[in-house]
Formats: C-alpha cells, sequence, structure tokens
C-alpha cells in the first residue's frame, strides 16, 4: 500500500523515526525521553489498535519502550498490541515489564495473566495476584478458573466457579464456564445444575433463564428446556423469548406441523436465530423459494457468515449457478504436504496429547467419540517451540493458498475480502478414538479453514477406505437433505488441508487407534 495515501502508515513510519533519533541523542533514558513524543507514541497506539492496526502500533511502541524503558505505559500498550497481532509469549513479556514498573495497576496485572494463560504458561497465581488487586473483577475469576483447569486442577476450578455463583448468581459467563467444565468433565447430566439453582434464588431473571434454556438446547434436551420455559412463563408472563424458545423446540426436534405453525404465529417477531431455524425448517420441508428468501434476508446482518453454506445448499438443489459462483467449480480445497520429519509430528503428538485432559468432547462442538483442546484458548498462541514452529510452517501455507486464490469477487464471502496478513480466529486439537468422527459442520467464525493430520491410526486399524478421510459438500444429516459430495481428501501425518469456512465438511468414522489433529480457523483480514 503506498503510505502517501495513508495518513497512519505514513504516522507510523514518521513516528519511528523520530523515536530512533530521539534515541541515539539521548541514549536509553526517560531523562532524555521527551515527554510530549512520548504522549504522541502512546496516543497513536491507541489509535491504531482502535482502528484494527494493532500491526502498526507495534514497531512505534518496540521504539518507545527502547527509548523509554521505565515507561509502564508504552510497555501496557505494547503488551495490548502484541497480544492483538497474536504474539501471545511476547505480549506477557511486555505485560511482565508493565507490572514490575507498576505493581498495582490491575489492568497490567489483569493483562499479564490472561496473556500468560493464552502462551500455555503457568497463570493461577497471576490471577490470583490480580485478584487481590481487583477483588471484584469476575473475569480474572472466569481466567483463574481456566488457568486452574489448564494445570490439571479441574474440580479446583469448578469449586471456585461455584462459590462465586453463589455470590452473584446473575453471572451468565460464569455459568457458561462451569457448565463447559462440568460437561467436559464427563457429567452429561447435571453440567447446567448451576443455572437451575441461579433461576431458585432469581427466578424472574428472564436472562439467566434464557441461558439456562440455551443450555439444555445444545444437548438436544427438549423436554428440559420446554419445562424450563413453562416454568418461566408461569413466574414472568408471557413475553417473545419464550415464544422464539418454544419455537426453536419444535423445529430442532423435528416437529414439523408443530412448528410450521409456530413460525406461522410469530411470523412478527424479528430474531436471528428464530429466522436460521425457519430457515432449516424450511430446508428439512422442500420449501426451498421461502429459504432462499429468508436467507437473503438474514446475509443483511451480522449472522451473515452462517447463513452462506445454507444458500450452496439451497442453490445446489435447485440447480442454480449461483452455487458454483459461491462454492468454486471445483471449490478451491488445497491439500499441502509440510515438511515435518516423523520426529517433529511426534514430538507435537507428545505436546498435544498433553493438553487433551477432557473426558467428553464440548457440547457444541461437531466432535463425536474424542475430544478437542479449549475453544477459549488458541492452541497456535501457545509458546511451545514444537507449536510455534508449526505455526510458522502454517503461515507459510496459509499465504501461499491466499496468493493463488482466483481474483477478488465483490461480495463473496471468500473472495470479496482483502487479501491481508495471517490472524486466527480460533484454532484448537482434536484426538478422536476408534469410531470417531465429525458431523458435517462449517465455521462461522472463519475465513478459511482447515484440518492439519499429526498422528493417525495404521492403515489396518482405520478400516478400507475412505474410513477417516475428510469429505467436502456433504449436508448435515439433521436436514434431511441428498446432495452429493464435492470430494474427500485422504490423511496422512504431517498433511495441511485448506478450504473455505463456508463448506460443508464432515470426517468419516474409523475402526481403531488414533487420529490426533489440529484445525485452525484463519481470520477474515480487515485491510
Amino acid at each position: 500500500m503506498n503510505t502517501a495515501t495513508n495518513p497512519l502508515e505514513s504516522r507510523c513510519t514518521r513516528l519511528q523515526n523520530a523515536l530512533a533519533a530521539s534515541q541515539a541523542l539521548g541514549g536509553a533514558s526517560p531523562a532524555h525521553a521527551p515527554s510530549a513524543l512520548i504522549a504522541e507514541a502512546l496516543e497513536f497506539a491507541r489509535a491504531a489498535r482502535g482502528q484494527g492496526r494493532a500491526d502498526l502500533a507495534v514497531p512505534v511502541l518496540e521504539r518507545l519502550v527502547a527509548l523509554a524503558p521505565h515507561e509502564a505505559g508504552g510497555w501496557q500498550q505494547l503488551g495490548f498490541a502484541r497480544a492483538e497481532e497474536q504474539r501471545m509469549p511476547e505480549a506477557a513479556q511486555a505485560f511482565e515489564r508493565a507490572t514490575r514498573l507498576d505493581p498495582t495497576d490491575p489492568v497490567s496485572a489483569r493483562a499479564l495473566a490472561q496473556s500468560s494463560l493464552d502462551a500455555g504458561y503457568p497463570a493461577s497465581h497471576l490471577f490470583d495476584h490480580a485478584l487481590r488487586i481487583a477483588p471484584g473483577d469476575l473475569g480474572a475469576v472466569r481466567g483463574r478458573a481456566a488457568a486452574l483447569a489448564a494445570e490439571g486442577r479441574a474440580d479446583a476450578a469448578m469449586a471456585l466457579l461455584d462459590a462465586t455463583l453463589t455470590r452473584f448468581p446473575d453471572w451468565l459467563d460464569g455459568h457458561k464456564s462451569l457448565a463447559a467444565l462440568r460437561f467436559t468433565s464427563g457429567d452429561a447430566r447435571g453440567f447446567a445444575a448451576s443455572y437451575a439453582a441461579a433461576c431458585d434464588a432469581a427466578p424472574r431473571n428472564l436472562a439467566l433463564r434464557m441461558a439456562w434454556f440455551g443450555a439444555l438446547m445444545q444437548t438436544q434436551d427438549w423436554h428440559g428446556a420446554l419445562e424450563i420455559v413453562a416454568a418461566g412463563e408461569h413466574l414472568i408472563g408471557s413475553c417473545s423469548a419464550f415464544d422464539v424458545a418454544r419455537t426453536l423446540v419444535a423445529s430442532e426436534s423435528d416437529d414439523r406441523p408443530r412448528a410450521a405453525a409456530l413460525f406461522a404465529e410469530h411470523a412478527a417477531i424479528h430474531d436471528d436465530a428464530l429466522q436460521i431455524a425457519h430457515l432449516r425448517h424450511c430446508l428439512r420441508t422442500a420449501q426451498l423459494e421461502k429459504a432462499e428468501q429468508l436467507a437473503l434476508e438474514l446475509l443483511k446482518r451480522p449472522v451473515a457468515p452462517t447463513i452462506w453454506p445454507y444458500l450452496s445448499l439451497i442453490w445446489r438443489l435447485c440447480g442454480d449457478a449461483r452455487a458454483q459462483w459461491l462454492d468454486g467449480a471445483p471449490p478451491p480445497i488445497s491439500v499441502i504436504d509440510l515438511d515435518c520429519s516423523a520426529a517433529e509430528l511426534e514430538q507435537l503428538a507428545v505436546v498435544l496429547r498433553r493438553l487433551h485432559t477432557a473426558r467428553a468432547p464440548h457440547v457444541e462442538q461437531s466432535v463425536r467419540g474424542g475430544t478437542q483442546t479449549d475453544t477459549d484458548r488458541q492452541l497456535l498462541h501457545r509458546a511451545e517451540p514444537e507449536i510455534q514452529s508449526l505455526r510458522s510452517k502454517v503461515c507459510t501455507a496459509v499465504r501461499a493458498y491466499v496468493a493463488a486464490l482466483p481474483p477478488h469477487v465483490p461480495g463473496h464471502p471468500l473472495l470479496g475480502t482483502p487479501r491481508g496478513g495471517v490472524l486466527f480466529s480460533g484454532s484448537w486439537s482434536v484426538r478422536l478414538r476408534g469410531g470417531g468422527f465429525h458431523v458435517s459442520h462449517t465455521h462461522p467464525m472463519g475465513w478459511i479453514s482447515s484440518a492439519l493430520y499429526v498422528s493417525l491410526p495404521e492403515q489396518r486399524q482405520r478400516g478400507p477406505a475412505p474410513a477417516g478421510w475428510i469429505a467436502f459438500g456433504r449436508p448435515p444429516q439433521g436436514l434431511g437433505v441428498a446432495l452429493p459430495e464435492y470430494g474427500r481428501v485422504e490423511p496422512k501425518p504431517g498433511r495441511l488441508v485448506l478450504f473455505p469456512s463456508t463448506l460443508w465438511h464432515q470426517t468419516l468414522p474409523f475402526d481403531e487407534g488414533e487420529r490426533l489433529v489440529i484445525a485452525f480457523d484463519v481470520m477474515r483480514p480487515r485491510h
């Protein structure tokens, strides 16, 4: 990009030069750091970060802390900028310097704890320090629970959340974290108990009741979900939230006559979840014209990334050429065998196995017959050298994939996006055992998605091909829609498969052994 036409980039260059010149004149001493220049550099960093350009803030801030190493605000801002650039180990280093310079600052203390957790370092003691400074910080309580769980102390994490929820029963994030910990620890029956206790304490809290309803919906406990609604209506009275909830249950449980009646009755309610459920109902009942109408309207809203995959199904069922425009003909699926030795893959597998501490998959995920690492913290943010080395290779492969994409197509979810740097909206590992698979799904939070194979069963364990392969284009079973696959890819250790996040994909079951995979979503570039 031409810096002459980009004021932010021009200002970045000017500030770097001014900071370097000031350091050359006076050395690394705050006595020689002009206060006006420091203030301007900090203001620029905040402005750049506010515009999604932490990549410009980082070099200015690195110049600033070299010039004024005792400026706690500079180290704090550098930590935030590095974190936004997903350089978590380096972010933690910057926040550590900031807390040393200002030990009582709650912002730096909390940020140091969170970045350390994200980088894979022990962090529960850092959250303890943050909570001593700011005892009422519920976000830090949630972070401490996550850190305890990451350190192998899931029971302590659940006890902390449970005790805190007794004092703050309307803390929705706390309920979500506790339910997830209980479910992945194997408590599929009582995982949502904290919601029930909280609703006893605050029976007319609608947001709390609907969060409880949502938790049971994820496990397809239709009866339990309807009981929550009925009890809420008795206590609170009728409201649109309960109307939507009953309609969602009828639709997702495939009670088609009742769903049709409820969609008609509540047509005036403008709710994205309701409209998506209606779209799914229309697909199940072959009302393709209505399904397309709903989908095109939803594309105008923030839920658009969720809607494109449904439009693909609608257009394919209608024989509409726009399906090829959307998915590609053929879809841009890239198979890259990374330069990873058998020893490197085995060392990586050792690291990943250590992270698979859950007993059950997350309730909202596509995994069946296996476990997934914590999706609240990105795998590729971790500091282990095995992971950082792999991340470097992955970024190179993603850049090559993006460079090979067709030219820009306005309005297209893959091709209509700027071709910027590589950042991740999610990264995790999945460990499947014999009989395990992924149901057909997509990745609404991503731009480009992936499967990277680390360790696979022997062919004799897997079963006949295509056991354990990844398949593309098959609709999810719950929609009852019949369409052929676009194709399949055979997994091999060290193989990376890249594809659009809007593309339906699934993993086919295999017979025996361990299938250890890393997956990630590349974030849609902002510039």
